[in-house]
């Protein structure tokens, strides 16, 4: 199920793009179910689940003489010898290093916590592209599951994590929708220009707006975003002016109110 959850933030964006952002998780059909992932078996039969202790799974490390290779994930435990090739010593659950990138033995922990919202999303990519490509084989007894195969409280709060994670960041791929990032370019005799584009920031769209500033709410960092010049809002405002009248906007200096390139002067 946890491999569904790449399905969900494509879902996410494509209903974000309104008012309902805070309820659109709840909204997705079978969301009740990814909540409950920790239940899913893969590949392995719902009533033969495997249970290995640190012990038993510390023997398939892929050293000379272990009975093979394997990995462990938020307590899923994965036959990974058809790739062992890609992989150091198995045998151990590592889900922190899948998210920092620091696979030297302090970072290969299964602790999680301490990861922002932001950062655990990451978790469910892996889980997706171990559950296609390699054979479940059990769950791992410790942090994540019980000795009866049940997750744990610390397994609950992953998911929890997950969920707000992928509410994040369907929310800022909604914003990118509304504001997207402009052009930009350097230049010796001109020096900093932004401009907008129907492609700009990487947003295919159908308008191509207007340079502004857009200012983080309680912070002073601010970045360069086309803005729509005309028709209704997204507030759905009846005014032709787009988003100009966004408040967290902020026109760049010297340069023309519905200009589509600026040059910086501040």
């Amino acid at each position: 199920m946890i491999r569904h959850l790449l399905a969900v933030v494509c879902l996410a964006v494509a209903v974000l793009i309104g008012p309902e952002i805070g309820y659109v998780l709840d909204l997705i059909p079978g969301w009740d179910t990814v909540k409950s992932c920790t239940t899913d078996t893969g590949h392995a039969a719902r009533d033969t689940i495997r249970l290995l202790d640190l012990q038993e799974l510390s023997r398939y490390n892929g050293q000379q003489g272990s009975p093979g290779v394997y990995l462990s994930i938020l307590g899923q435990v994965f036959d990974v010898g058809k790739g062992h090739k890609h992989y150091g010593p198995g045998g151990r659950d590592a889900s922190r290093a899948f998210v920092t990138g620091d696979f030297t033995e302090a970072g290969l922990v299964d602790d999680v916590s301490g990861l922002s919202p932001a950062q655990i999303p990451a978790l469910s990519e892996w889980l997706s592209f171990y559950n296609k490509d390699y054979i479940l084989v059990g769950r791992l007894v410790g942090r994540y599951y019980s000795e009866t195969g049940e997750p744990t409280e610390a397994l609950k709060q992953v998911e929890s994590a997950m969920a707000e994670g992928l509410e994040l960041r369907a929310q800022a791929e909604a914003d990118k929708q509304r504001f997207p990032p402009c052009n930009s370019e350097w230049s010796s005799g001109k020096g900093d220009r932004v401009w907008c584009s129907t492609q700009s920031g990487g947003v295919q769209r159908d308008w191509v707006g207007v340079p502004r500033k857009l200012f983080t709410p309680g912070s002073s960092s601010q970045r360069c975003v086309c803005v729509q010049s005309s028709g209704p809002s997204s507030s759905q405002q009846l005014r032709d002016r787009g988003d100009l009248d966004s408040p967290n906007l902020q026109e760049y200096q010297d340069c023309p109110s519905l200009a589509e390139s600026c040059l910086l002067t501040d």
